[in-house]
């Protein structure tokens, strides 16, 4: 499922995550309000993405830090030219973009709240 700004031909970021996680969805929110380019890819509605995603999580030391505090480390996001990051909040600053405020609700699918 391709979402804001997609353009023939165009590259864009891809968003390994999930609909359920509340990071997840505040990065999407953020990045359509701002009109970049992304292809989410939902690791709980597609064994195939998930499969993807985990391949990926094994095999970038991005996730070593995330993975030892036992995060799932969504979304996590790769670059049009195949860097990989989970700092969506940095990468918007990088822009010169302030991030949107999150969820409301305050809730997050870790223990320590800050996230997946």
């Amino acid at each position: 499922m391709l979402f804001s700004g997609e353009g023939k031909g165009k590259r864009m970021l891809k968003i390994y995550g999930s609909e359920m996680c509340p990071d997840c969805v505040a990065c999407k929110r953020n990045f359509d309000a701002y009109g970049i380019s992304y292809e989410f890819l939902d690791v709980t509605k597609s064994l195939r993405h998930l499969r993807a995603f985990l391949i990926l999580r094994d095999s970038e030391p991005v996730f070593d830090r995330l993975k030892a505090i036992h995060d799932i480390g969504l979304p996590g996001i790769v670059r049009e030219d195949g860097t990989v990051f989970t700092d969506w909040e940095g990468y918007l600053q990088e822009k010169g973009l302030p991030v949107l405020s999150g969820d409301p609700s305050g809730s997050a699918c870790s223990l320590d709240r800050k996230g997946c």
